[in-house]
């Protein structure tokens, strides 16, 4: 299927997120710790948001020859707004949930299927292994994101602000 990296990094990368968040209450989890940037409440919305998303590129790519992607906004997003509702346990048994069948899709895909190609605006051609590294490097951006904020509420608690 895929090389080593990438496969574990599928099947177990998002699970470090509940050991991320762990320190905060859900309270703090929603607060705005940077002035017009996202929460860690909103950046997890937004993981859970994009899996759908990324699956569902991947049967375009494998229904359709080379289809062209827009790059993925968040904000414009209505299932982003609707997970941002949600509490921060339901997104983890969400992200799980649709990560698992990420996982069936991938793999079941035969070899010739996973150099199947899709172009992203940005990124230009890329073939399904690749596009499961943008995926997983995608998450892996917002898990730092979430881990400094995560700090960042931390040290705001320790002194006082």
């Amino acid at each position: 299927m895929f090389y080593t990296s990438l496969s574990e990094r599928l099947q177990h990368q998002h699970f470090a997120l509940a050991q991320i968040i762990a320190p905060l209450a859900e309270e703090q989890l929603m607060g705005e710790l940077e002035p017009g940037k996202w929460s860690v409440h909103e950046n997890m919305a937004h993981l859970v948001s994009y899996q759908p998303q990324f699956l569902s590129r991947l049967h375009r790519i494998l229904d359709s020859q080379d289809p062209f992607f827009d790059r993925y906004i968040g904000d414009d997003d209505p299932t982003f707004l609707y997970w941002r509702r949600q509490s921060s346990g339901t997104l983890l048994k969400e992200l799980e949930a649709d990560r698992q069948q990420i996982i069936q899709l991938l793999e079941s895909l035969s070899n010739e299927q996973l150099l199947r190609t899709g172009t992203h605006a940005s990124y230009g051609k890329l073939n399904i292994t690749e596009w499961t590294e943008f995926f997983l490097l995608h998450e892996a951006h917002h898990l730092l994101t979430i881990f400094k904020l995560v700090h960042k509420a931390r040290q705001s608690m320790v002194h006082g602000r």
